[in-house]
């Protein structure tokens, strides 16, 4: 079975990491096809949102496979992360992270490059790769910060500590927290959710957001209009704006 499953469903693109019997930890193999799916999403402009997840109920993924690092370090695309494309930051869709069991060091890695993330009521977090001195350099550093706070990620990158589903929730690490078998299911339904709103201003909003953290604030509205703006003379706006006038249900093309 390969490493790594994609399937695409109503322009839902869902993402599993499909090595269950090693808690879905990553080699070389698996980062190679995870930067392949990543890309496909990005470039894929019928897909519209995606959701990661992990095979089984034991671990979303419990980061990289230390049995096997010399793969990782042969990994061609080790330069946008060691854990394909963790370190990207030009994919402005939406996406989801399904959060089912462990999350662990490189794991909690993937699940922060996500901005939703979804857990089960079994999920854990931490960093735990400090007890085996392995650095975190697949954007936790930068991205969890920016999740949690300067002082919570502190903690957890610091002392390694493990947390569960409802402490993560409680620091905003997670924005759900659903029994097991709702996981899928409602990532599902916030993910059609988001398909069914137009595509061109969400996407637009994303970038804006994503660009303009750690900016001055005047730079980052200046990239806020600048960015907006593009959406302006698109057909979707238009019939946005002219649904809302004449009090009907828009139809939009989604480019």
């Amino acid at each position: 079975m390969p490493k790594v499953l994609t399937s695409v469903e109503d322009h839902i693109f869902l993402i599993t990491l499909n090595r269950p019997e090693v808690m879905n930890c990553i080699d070389g193999e698996t980062a190679k096809l995870l930067m392949e799916a990543w890309l496909r999403f990005r470039d894929d402009d019928d897909l519209f949102v995606a959701i990661i997840t992990g095979a089984g109920d034991k671990s979303f993924c419990s980061g990289a496979d230390l049995k096997n690092m010399a793969s990782l370090l042969e990994f061609e695309g080790r330069e946008m992360g060691f854990l394909g494309y963790s370190r990207g930051t030009d994919i402005f869709k939406p996406i989801i992270a399904a959060i089912n069991g462990y999350c662990f060091a490189g794991g909690l890695e993937i699940a922060c490059l996500a901005d939703l993330r979804i857990a089960s009521e079994n999920a854990e977090f931490g960093c735990l790769e400090r007890r085996w001195n392995v650095p975190l350099i697949d954007g936790l550093t930068q991205r969890l910060p920016r999740t949690v706070g300067l002082g919570r990620a502190m903690e957890l990158i610091l002392t390694g500590k493990r947390i569960d589903a409802w402490e993560a929730y409680r620091i905003g690490l997670v924005n759900e927290v659903v029994p097991r078998d709702r996981l899928l299911p409602r990532a599902r339904e916030i993910a059609r959710q988001l398909c069914e709103y137009p595509q061109g201003a969400m996407r637009a909003d994303k970038k804006a957001v994503m660009l303009g953290l750690g900016r001055p604030l005047e730079e980052g509205l200046r990239l806020e209009k600048e960015v907006g703006e593009k959406v302006l003379g698109t057909h979707d706006f238009w019939e946005g704006v002219r649904a809302f006038a004449e009090k009907r249900k828009p139809s939009f093309d989604h480019r």
